[in-house]
């Protein structure tokens, strides 16, 4: 399982953007997180062709299977919707993983009994400004 942001474990971050023009002060070694897809497929397209990994909120299946094949790392949703989002990872074998933002602890093993990919806490997350 993939567990982001908890204090014991080094990870990476994931920088929440909202224009192209954002990208460029994100660290390289950051993911750059987009939200909603269909509001964001122009930075999308701009992390594609600049080889920058990403992640994606996702809110159903068509957006986890566009998600996939757009190449995201990471598509985040809330637990109800990663339950039937991991099916279809699986089904399908994505390379995108599916992670669940939690706010504790027990959230890891509430998501590991489900076999979702991975868990990202709050503190993963910048807010960076431009």
């Amino acid at each position: 399982m993939l567990i982001f942001g908890h204090p014991w474990i080094e990870s990476k971050k994931f920088s929440k953007v909202f224009t192209k023009s954002e990208i460029e002060h994100i660290p390289a070694e950051d993911i750059i997180l987009l939200e909603p897809l269909n509001a964001s497929i122009d930075v999308a397209h701009y992390c594609i062709e600049l080889g920058r990994e990403y992640a994606v909120v996702i809110g159903s299946i068509k957006e986890a299977l566009i998600a996939n094949a757009l190449g995201v790392s990471y598509a985040v949703c809330n637990f109800e919707q990663a339950i039937v989002m991991q099916k279809v990872a699986n089904e399908y074998m994505f390379d995108t993983k599916i992670l669940v933002l939690i706010d504790d602890e027990k959230g890891i093993e509430t998501n590991a009994r489900f076999g979702i990919d991975g868990v990202i806490f709050p503190d993963a997350i910048m807010h960076r400004k431009q």
